[in-house]
């Protein structure tokens, strides 16, 4: 519920909120209505396939949108080749995919929207949604290293060198720690965003009160407050980058684990 008038409920931003009418829909009786979480992640995918075909141009002077496409694709693969080698060539589509999707859906968040009237909204200010990302790669992490290793994958759980007589720990601390990573991955993104949107929000309520307050309080108040929301949005880009480079860097090292055991 949005907060009285002249002040800002800092997690009014996070609700989800049924769109067009949608808030009736159902399949054997579980809700599905399409949300403001579901319209941005479907903008998100749509900038994301946007800018790829974009860059699919082919030209042999490559244009700057091309250099965009092919300048991210080549980070990505470098990424894979460090922390994988050779093998991690096939995940370049997926990690690339990850990365970018997170990269824009954090970015389109930032949106200043507001001055025309549209509400912008981050997915991955949501625990369900970098979940929903971590639990894919953690799944994609089990399937490959049972297929290349069987029953010897469980042997990542013994790390080279262990002495026998902890054998009976170091494997629950190693099952532990693994089973760990996909939730880790989720929070620390989701942990990122919202810290970051909320910050926002609160420095603007400041805004907001100190201009409803008189000349004084919005200039000993208010100024500062404005120039500290704009110092953290430049932050605000800066870590959506960093979060997104951070996914698809730890996605990449627990891949490493599942293809070289190590």
């Amino acid at each position: 519920m949005a907060a009285e008038q002249g002040k800002v409920d800092p997690m009014h931003q996070f609700t989800i909120e049924p769109l067009f009418g949608t808030d009736h829909w159902s399949i054997a009786g579980y809700s599905i209505p399409f949300t403001n979480s579901a319209l941005w992640m479907a903008l998100t995918t749509a900038v994301l396939l946007l800018f790829v075909v974009g860059g699919m141009k082919r030209e042999l002077v490559p244009g700057r949108w091309q250099m965009a496409v092919e300048g991210f694709t080549g980070f990505i693969d470098n990424l894979l080749a460090a922390n994988i080698g050779p093998a991690g060539k096939k995940y370049v589509p997926y990690i690339f995919s990850l990365f970018m999707f997170i990269l824009f859906a954090n970015l389109l968040g930032l949106l200043p929207l507001m001055l025309v009237g549209v509400h912008p909204f981050t997915p991955t200010s949501h625990f369900t949604v970098t979940g929903v990302l971590a639990i894919m790669s953690f799944a994609i992490v089990l399937i490959v290293g049972f297929a290349r290793h069987g029953l010897h994958f469980f042997s990542l759980f013994v790390p080279h060198g262990t002495p026998w007589w902890l054998l009976w720990l170091i494997p629950i601390i190693e099952l532990i720690s693994f089973l760990v990573r996909p939730f880790s991955l989720a929070l620390r993104l989701f942990v990122a965003m919202m810290a970051g949107h909320v910050l926002l929000e609160v420095l603007s309520s400041f805004v907001i009160d100190s201009a409803n307050s008189g000349a004084l309080w919005g200039t000993v108040v208010g100024l500062p407050s404005f120039l500290l929301m704009i110092a953290i949005c430049a932050l605000e880009l800066l870590v959506a980058g960093i979060q997104a480079y951070v996914f698809a860097l730890l996605t990449s090292l627990y891949l490493n684990d599942a293809e070289n055991l190590h």
